[in-house]
């Protein structure tokens, strides 16, 4: 039997800064995700969620649960809660624009194999939206494509996996993409779901972005890692974006968010555009 009544309410009070303190450490150490000290908030609204499934009430024997927990089970939940997935097809349009021209100069060059990465896929909107925009510029010409698409959330990846999605995540998509690349579901006739050709294009994959080096060898003719090296201190930037050059070609292309900042971090990348870098 568990130890915790699953009826017992959820977390009640305060939560210590010893607590706090320790819950800080967890999540770097496992993450690299640096919390600030104004996100006591945050955590305790986000790990309330599995304390109230596990009926326990105290900040201070949650975390004892996750130290104590030999399955590491418990750890990969509060990784899913903390973490942050907010997506959407073709987010920041200006990247897949970017994309787009630089995918048809590769055709031009009658190359006929691409590797690319989504680092951070969140629930497959960004990878699936890349094999959109790289399919689209190849005009139906043979093309061997592969997009590794990773996350630390396996909630997100199950949902990243499913490809299924409603009318309000497919809105952005323009029509005569969704006629292409989107099929009816008839189990979920309000919802699309991504069709042969984006599925056998995108392999998804766990990853924790602060545990290198990393198991893939590359190299990728483009990386997309965007927004999130925001979450993360300039230890674990250095060292991921260390990573990153060691896995793309020479002449392959980086984009993070535009809200992000390669400042003393671009030994060996070349600016392109706001948020687009080519390795030189």
């Amino acid at each position: 039997m568990n130890a915790y009544n699953l009826a017992t309410p959820g977390p009640t009070g305060q939560m210590s800064r010893t607590t706090f303190a320790g819950f800080r450490a967890l999540i770097y150490r496992l993450s690299g995700i640096a919390l600030g000290e104004g996100k006591e908030g945050l955590v305790r609204a986000r790990v309330s969620k599995r304390m109230r499934l596990l009926g326990i009430q105290d900040y201070g024997a949650y975390l004892d649960h996750l130290l104590s927990d030999p399955s590491g089970d418990e750890i990969i939940h509060l990784l899913d809660v903390i973490s942050t997935n907010v997506t959407s097809f073709f987010r920041e349009e200006s990247h897949f624009q970017a994309l787009s021209g630089i995918a048809r100069r590769w055709g031009s060059e009658r190359r006929t194999r691409l590797r690319l990465w989504s680092a951070a896929c969140s629930t497959g909107e960004e990878a699936y939206s890349m094999a959109v925009t790289l399919l689209e510029a190849w005009e139906g010409r043979p093309l061997d494509l592969k997009i590794l698409a990773t996350d630390l959330s396996t909630r997100a990846l199950a949902r990243a996996r499913a490809g299924l999605y409603g009318a309000d995540k497919v809105a952005s998509i323009p029509r005569d993409f969704r006629a292409r690349y989107f099929e009816k579901d008839d189990r979920h006739p309000s919802m699309l779901r991504v069709g042969r050709d984006l599925r056998t294009a995108v392999t998804f994959a766990r990853l924790n972005l602060a545990g290198t080096p990393f198991p893939m060898s590359g190299p990728f003719d483009a990386v997309f890692c965007r927004n999130v090296m925001i979450y993360f201190d300039a230890e674990v930037r250095r060292r991921l974006l260390a990573q990153i050059l060691k896995l793309l070609r020479p002449g392959g292309y980086l984009f993070v968010g535009h809200s992000e900042s390669l400042s003393g971090l671009t030994a060996g990348l070349k600016t392109v555009q706001a948020s687009v870098y080519v390795k030189s």
